[in-house]
């Protein structure tokens, strides 16, 4: 059995009713801790062969267009502090999560800020680090990684970051999820679990 995770059930599309064969849906609660906690709880019930998150997510320039699907390489937590020097990490911490499990969109990596960006500038300054932002996907990966699951993400572009980010989102979040699954499904990536 492989696992299908989403923040919140609209994020899963279709699939929140209609799961593939050998896979099974859940959701992990909105932000990196509550998607760390939900996801180890969750594998560590289920004891899957795989986790795929699915989500939407919003872009910081216009290297990828809106409703632009993509497979997560890598999660990076960071925050607009680091970046303007203003905190950092301890050397110890983990910034960086790679996919451990191979996808079948073109892949790009995510920034995870601890909130969302909803600054212009911020969107800039943030950018260098990949082209998109999600909050979920460390706490996600992170789970796995300790767990020894493989896991992976598939993302769709949904909004700007900025100021007009939650009303984008709103707007597209739906649309974004069934052009998401209807994607994956076209690439046979639900096929054979």
């Amino acid at each position: 059995m492989r696992l299908l995770l989403s923040a919140f059930a609209p994020e899963l599309g279709p699939l929140a009713e209609d799961t593939p064969p050998g896979w099974e849906a859940a959701t992990v609660g909105v932000g990196a801790v509550s998607a760390a906690a939900a996801t180890s709880a969750l594998v560590l019930d289920r004891w899957p062969e795989a986790v795929v998150f699915l989500g939407t997510c919003g872009r910081y320039d216009q290297r990828l267009p809106l409703f632009e699907c993509l497979w997560a390489s890598e999660a990076i937590a960071t925050s607009l502090e680091e970046l303007r020097g203003g905190a950092y990490r301890p050397g110890i911490e983990r910034r960086r999560w790679m996919a451990s499990l191979p996808g079948a969109l073109p892949a790009h990596a995510v920034v995870v800020p601890p909130a969302i960006t909803c600054t212009a500038e911020g969107a800039a300054q943030l950018a260098s680090l990949g082209p998109v932002e999600h909050l979920e996907l460390t706490g996600v990966f992170e789970a796995c990684r300790l767990a020894g699951v493989p896991c992976g993400a598939a993302l769709v572009v949904v909004n700007d970051v900025g100021p007009e980010a939650q009303a984008q989102w709103t707007a597209n979040h739906a649309e974004g999820s069934r052009r998401l699954v209807e994607r994956l499904r076209a690439t046979g990536f639900f096929e054979g679990a």
